[in-house]
């Protein structure tokens, strides 16, 4: 069977950047399972795995535009550290969840100076072509409880 919408596909892989530094991997771990077709993984990989069946072996580069974005200068800005109330000692590299305009988001302490705080809402990977060493391990028609849901269930899937 062939990777193709309202699939679940499962794959070990390797995630690397533009210079070789590994920055995930299933290694050790079950496959990462996914609905295909239900934006679950990166647009550019999910673009990919399209067509693959079990089995297959193959490396794709994926650009940023096609990951997690290109950087947006926008999305970093300077806080008072008021607004980290609760938190005693904040410092450059620490991570928060902040309701923005676009939802839930994690926001990354990039700078502290005085009482501003510099934060950054950018996707860590944001701005970085990602390569994939990917295994497809498994190809199966998704239930009709993981289309309904929008993602895989089970090993390596989500549970409910």
């Amino acid at each position: 069977m062939n990777i193709s919408n309202n699939c679940v596909a499962s794959f070990h892989y390797t995630l690397t950047d533009g210079e070789g530094k590994v920055l995930d991997s299933s290694e050790g771990r079950e496959p990462l399972a996914y609905l295909h077709g239900a934006s679950n993984i990166i647009p550019g990989l999910e673009k990919e795995m399209s067509g693959k069946t079990a089995g297959d072996k193959f490396k794709a580069t994926i650009p940023a535009a096609e990951a997690y974005g290109e950087r947006n200068d926008q999305l970093i800005q300077e806080l008072p550290a008021t607004m980290f109330s609760g938190v005693d000692n904040v410092e450059a590299g620490m991570q928060f969840h902040a309701q923005t305009e676009q939802g839930m988001q994690v926001v990354t302490v990039v700078s502290v100076e005085g009482e501003n705080v510099t934060i950054d809402a950018n996707h860590p990977l944001a701005g970085i072509d990602l390569t994939f060493d990917v295994e497809v391990t498994e190809v199966r028609e998704a239930s009709e409880d993981e289309q309904a849901h929008g993602h895989a269930h089970g090993a390596g899937g989500e549970e409910h």
